[in-house]
């Protein structure tokens, strides 16, 4: 969980330009260990359609061959995704970190997560005739094949199932979670922001991705469906389907309860990261959740009477 120290030198206008789902361009990335720095061969492309058309930055899919990963800190992956800011100011590497938080908050609720790991970068970006020096913060974000391997299961793609086949217990954990965030920007029905893994003959879980919409993040480019009748991203709206069992939901609910110091503690790791002003924010965004899910009456309005029917 160390944050790990990288250099890179990239012109994202090639990046954009030059790359897409099947083509990638050749990179070396260089990265320290302890007190000495090496390099590393790699292939990147940029990913995301928003950002690639938003953004300064755009997120890069880095793949690298397994004979050049031995021996270095990227050693059994092939594939990462590295997440950074969209713009250059202070302010999105702000963004990035509360992004970063909202993966450490959903291990915390979940046992089927991606594993990430925060970066520095010295980022050289050689887009026209004047380079420019950037220092961000980015995560790499593991491969889903390498979720699948940890739990001895396989990843599912393009599958018509309904988000009530789901495993219920992890499928609730999972909206809850979704919800806790203030993100609306996903669906396990389209798998969209997700990934499906199978664990077992007709057991799937959901992988949830991608927090940069969630109300937590706040974001000054995020948007909310105008159908789902709220005015910013910080509105909380319950996406969950009803569920026939409300034992399990309302399990999953005590598990968020009795979890509420292990949450907050996590949020407390990154409070360097920002101003007393930004962590009283974020903990009064986390607090108003814990608000709602310990009454009954607000857990009914919100969560209960919210779910969806289709």
């Amino acid at each position: 969980q160390e944050v790990l120290s990288l250099r890179m030198s990239l012109s994202f206008k090639d990046i954009k330009k030059n790359t897409n789902d099947s083509t990638f361009i050749a990179s070396v990335l260089y990265y320290k260990q302890g007190e000495t720095w090496d390099s590393i061969k790699i292939s990147i492309r940029s990913r995301g359609d928003f950002r690639k058309k938003s953004c300064f930055f755009t997120p890069l899919h880095i793949k690298i061959k397994k004979e050049d990963a031995l021996g270095t800190p990227f050693e059994g992956n092939k594939s990462l995704k590295l997440v950074l800011p969209c713009e250059v100011s202070k302010e999105n590497n702000a963004l990035v970190i509360k992004e970063y938080i909202c993966y450490k908050l959903y291990e915390q609720v979940s046992s089927y997560t991606f594993s990430t790991r925060l970066v520095d970068i010295d980022l050289m970006e050689k887009s026209g005739k004047n380079p420019k020096s950037f220092q961000i913060f980015g995560f790499f974000i593991e491969s889903d094949d390498l979720v699948a391997i940890r739990h001895n299961a396989k990843v599912v793609e393009n599958l018509n199932l309904h988000p009530l086949l789901l495993r219920d217990t992890f499928a609730i954990q999972h909206d809850l979670f979704q919800y806790m965030i203030a993100n609306t920007d996903w669906s396990t029905t389209f798998l969209h922001n997700a990934k499906l893994i199978k664990i077992e003959p007709n057991k799937y879980i959901p992988l949830a991705y991608d927090f940069d919409m969630a109300g937590f993040v706040d974001a000054p480019y995020a948007v909310v469906d105008a159908s789902l009748n709220v005015e910013s991203v910080r509105d909380r709206v319950f996406r969950g389907f009803c569920r026939k069992n409300d034992a399990v939901l309302q399990y999953v609910r005590r598990q968020y309860i009795d979890g509420e110091t292990k949450l907050k503690s996590t949020i407390g790791l990154y409070a360097s990261y920002f101003s007393p002003k930004e962590m009283s924010t974020i903990s009064k965004f986390i607090d108003d959740f814990f608000t709602t899910i310990k009454s009954d009456t607000n857990f009914q309005k919100s969560i209960v009477e919210k779910c969806r029917t289709k």
